[in-house]
């Protein structure tokens, strides 16, 4: 933010439904992923911005690329981080479904949260191999109902049942750029490398060498680096 800001831009960097200081409804249907979209609409209308650049991560880019497959007319750029588009995640294949494991747990209400928190928050911790903004994570989520809220975002949108019938998620028509860690344990490259195949714009795709998952906290400069020669291009 503070680099983006330096820069000329205006940074708006929201809690999104069930994070932050953000609402958390109790009930899984409320993060489908069209609320969620309908909530950053809802924003967009309130900050009377007609157009924005799209920078987002993890469940953010799932959101980004369906927020600029939509709603294009919205849209200036995308930069996803991690997580490329859904057809392409979907289509990644066994080694991505391996890597997915987690997705799974996280469907068992009580039973994930439960797992999660035990000793001291271990599962967790081990999870996110012990990363240094861990406390941080421990400490928003053990507020009432932040645990159940985050995972409702898998429970609503990425339930097994999804990943057994072909889903046809829409083409993306504005600029893209991708950003991928050669180390991120949890996605592989192929499903960020082939969204190019579902990007009827420019595209352009930079991986990382030894950055994990978490791009903004644990490779800033090389981030801001790339998202300003973006956004100035």
């Amino acid at each position: 933010m503070p680099a983006l800001a330096a820069d000329g831009y205006r940074v708006v960097a929201p809690d999104l439904r069930g994070f932050g200081a953000s609402a958390r409804p109790p009930a899984r249907a409320d993060y489908r992923v069209e609320i969620l979209l309908a909530d950053v609409l809802a924003l967009l209308d309130r900050l009377d911005l007609a157009r924005v650049h799209v920078l987002c991560h993890d469940w953010g880019a799932s959101l980004g690329w369906l927020l600029a497959a939509l709603h294009a007319a919205r849209v200036t750029s995308l930069t996803a981080l991690s997580v490329g588009h859904p057809q392409s995640f979907y289509g990644a294949g066994l080694g991505q479904r391996a890597r997915s494991w987690y997705m799974l747990l996280f469907q068992f209400e009580e039973l994930a949260e439960r797992l999660l928190m035990a000793d001291d928050w271990a599962l967790l911790r081990d999870f996110t191999g012990h990363h240094a903004e861990g406390e941080h994570w421990i400490a928003d989520l053990s507020r009432p109902g932040a645990l159940t809220a985050a995972l409702n975002w898998y429970r609503a949108n990425a339930h097994p049942a999804q990943t057994f019938r072909r889903l046809e998620f829409p083409r993306v028509s504005v600029p893209t750029l991708g950003i991928w860690g050669s180390a991120d344990p949890y996605l592989e490259e192929a499903q960020m490398a082939g969204s190019a195949a579902h990007v009827d714009a420019a595209w352009r795709y930079e991986r990382l060498e030894g950055a994990g998952h978490w791009l903004p906290l644990d490779r800033p400069e090389d981030v801001n680096r790339l998202v300003l020669e973006w956004l100035a291009g």
